[in-house]
């Protein structure tokens, strides 16, 4: 199960960061996005370890830790994806596609003429459809 969804800007800026439990450990789970941006920059500025992956925007599994696992996505222009999930055994197919609706949804709400490129994203339409995406990944369904 998604717990916790984000995506951060070239700059490390927060652009959309939502947790999906309850509110007692979205504290902790803010923390561990932050501290996965770490993981993010030592694998894209450490050409000797991922030269295979250079080109790859799926970062794979980032870190585990005792109760959650942490992965990324990393887009062309810089801007972070990443996901932290309760379960133990999930296979990379499905962190793909989960990452490819979800930049699909990001390009959507930034292609909004009202968007202010660099700002958060207050758009109710893209929160309403990660969750929809975050719902479908829960269950195991492709939709």
């Amino acid at each position: 199960m998604i717990v916790c969804v984000a995506v951060v800007g070239h700059q490390n800026n927060p652009l959309y960061l939502q947790s999906f439990t309850e509110a007692d450990d979205a504290l902790k789970l803010h923390h561990i996005v932050h501290c996965s941006l770490d993981v993010i920059d030592e694998r894209v500025n450490n050409p000797k370890r991922s030269a295979p992956t250079l080109n790859e925007t799926f970062l794979g599994l980032l870190y585990p830790t005792e109760n959650y696992k942490v992965y990324g996505y990393l887009t062309n222009t810089k801007v972070k994806f990443i996901m932290v999930t309760t379960d133990l055994d999930v296979k990379d197919a499905d962190a793909r596609n989960f990452f490819r609706k979800f930049h699909a949804a990001y390009v959507d709400a930034v292609s909004n003429p009202f968007h202010v490129p660099g700002k958060k994203i207050a758009s109710r339409s893209f929160g309403a459809r990660v969750s929809t995406i975050v719902k479908s990944f829960g269950s195991g369904t492709t939709g």
